[in-house]
């Protein structure tokens, strides 16, 4: 990608709609540098039985060969350059596994792991290397894929699996996406903040009501605390999953609150 000196360049992959055009409005608006941003993405949801290798195969050509493709491609100028900024619109779920997630979850979990060891690389060439990581957003790529996973059959997956996941998974899905989801243009203005921060952080949370989720995860290393919680907030709803949401929300209100008030 050739500029003219002193010109602002940005590259955005999957913008013709929800996040990727979110960010490509909001950034269009200012003067940018040379960016690559990466937010084309599929989804893939339901019981593993009854997902086909080829559909499991298209899930890592986009979420993951398809980002390395065009870093590898836009990498060898910023080297040159010896400037620039990798941003990769990655997911929540790229540090925690969900039920009946598990493909996509892994093509995140794995672009995560490529970008992390990537960013070291690259600053030695005063490269930065930054992830975005959205939970629920309300955009047409998920309303379609929650419509069109209700109207699956999912055939040959065992009957209480079946049940679990339309009885449980579904409703509490729906329940986190109302309760959790955010904009596009919410993620597009933690975009630009990481675009426009002098220091970059590597991985950016965009909704601080994940913040707790992720932190139970790290705060036990034989991964049996975060199993386990969400096992039981999966299986042993009740009022537990109104009530998670609730605490999450007061933790994420809390953590604002105490942004908000200290002194910069």
């Amino acid at each position: 990608m050739m500029a003219a000196e002193g010109q602002r360049v940005v590259l955005i992959t999957g913008c013709s709609s929800g996040i990727g055009l979110a960010i490509a409005v909001m950034l269009a608006r200012d003067e940018m540098k040379r960016y690559y941003v990466n937010n084309a993405g599929v989804g893939l949801v339901g019981p593993l039985e009854a997902l086909s290798m080829d559909d499991m195969m298209k899930v890592f050509q986009t979420n993951f060969f398809g980002v390395v493709r065009m870093i590898k491609e836009v990498m060898p100028d910023m080297k040159r350059r010896r400037s620039g900024h990798i941003i990769v619109i990655s997911s929540a779920m790229g540090l925690q596994g969900v039920a009946f997630n598990d493909v996509y979850s892994a093509s995140k979990f794995a672009i995560e792991g490529f970008c992390e060891s990537l960013a070291i690389q690259l600053l030695k060439f005063n490269i930065t290397m930054s992830m975005i990581e959205p939970g629920p957003v309300h955009t047409e790529f998920e309303m379609k894929m929650f419509a069109d996973v209700s109207k699956k059959e999912y055939v040959g997956t065992d009957p209480e699996t079946l049940h679990h996941f339309r009885t449980c998974y579904l409703p509490s899905a729906a329940n986190i996406f109302q309760g959790l989801g955010q904009t596009p243009e919410d993620i597009a203005k933690v975009t630009k903040k990481v675009i426009e921060s002098p220091r970059p952080p590597f991985r950016n949370l965009t909704n601080p009501l994940y913040t707790p989720i992720v932190a139970l995860k790290y705060a036990d290393e034989t991964g049996i605390l975060s199993v386990h919680t969400f096992y039981h907030m999966l299986y042993n709803l009740g009022g537990v999953m109104h009530v998670s949401l609730n605490i999450l929300k007061c933790l994420s209100c809390g953590c604002l609150r105490k942004r908000a008030i200290t002194p910069t």
